[in-house]
């Protein structure tokens, strides 16, 4: 009986990022600095090969050099991590009280994080029977001036980021409601700040509104955000409420005490 042939593994289609990656496997493998000599022995690399690539990952924080000639992994791999942490502990958390306020409203639920200059979608309670909805794809993005959940985000930031935010994008608008200019967006975000709480009137897609609420770590850092998004003409207020207590619900889960408590 003939065997079929036993799969290889996925290669990187960019040789410098298979580099990279050997540079950052031998790395990890030793919990002291590991001199160029052993890692151009153990990846293959040629030394002045390795020590490029090292340079450049050196830059970005992904590696660090304690000593001359020494290299280890670097402090932002550590941050990238605890992001990445943050949120698969916030999506599993957030599940189970995302269904239970769809119950309450029968509405879509969205959970949101950051990711640079966007919202990312990463989870949603729903129901497939119900009718009318807006329902957002899981890793769908959104730019953050155009979003409930991506205002939260910006309005957590200090007036000097929010400005580099707009002079990036440019406040590209989607529809007629989009906030295109920059005064208008940072009254929008003190609104937001004296609220705690968020919306999106048409402004991301005409005929939709939002609104949303933010979710704490143990920290106190914003980490992700809970929104409701349905028909113009559908959004009821009384689901601000629920929605609220719900993203509280989700906070304390994940350890966050509010500064008055």
């Amino acid at each position: 009986m003939t065997r079929p042939p036993t799969a290889l593994p996925a290669q990187p289609s960019v040789q410098v990022i298979e580099r990279i990656f050997q540079l950052l496997e031998v790395l990890a493998s030793r919990e002291e600095p590991v001199s160029l000599k052993e890692i151009s022995e153990r990846t293959g690399l040629h030394p002045s090969t390795a020590h490029r690539i090292l340079n450049d990952l050196a830059i970005g924080r992904f590696v660090d050099r304690p000593e001359p000639g020494a290299y280890r992994l670097g402090l932002r791999l550590l941050e990238l991590g605890n992001l990445v942490k943050a949120r698969l502990s916030v999506r599993d958390t957030a599940l189970g009280p995302m269904r239970e306020l769809h119950k309450l409203i029968q509405q879509p639920v969205n959970l949101s994080v950051r990711q640079g200059d966007e919202i990312v979608y990463v989870e949603r309670a729903y129901s497939e029977r119900s009718g009318m909805q807006v329902v957002r794809a899981i890793g769908g993005r959104a730019p953050l001036h155009l979003t409930s959940v991506g205002k939260l985000f910006l309005a957590d930031d200090d007036p000097q980021r929010v400005r580099a935010y707009a002079a990036r994008t440019g406040l590209m608008g989607n529809t007629r409601n989009s906030i295109t200019q920059l005064a208008v967006l940072e009254r929008e975000l003190a609104q937001c700040r004296r609220l705690g709480v968020a919306r999106d009137n048409e402004e991301l897609e005409p005929g939709v509104r939002c609104m949303a609420a933010g979710i704490y770590d143990d920290q106190g850092k914003l980490v992700a955000g809970l929104s409701i998004s349905a028909p113009a003409d559908r959004i009821d207020e009384d689901w601000l409420p629920k929605l609220q207590a719900t993203a509280a619900q989700i906070s304390a889960a994940l350890g966050y005490r509010p500064p008055s408590a």
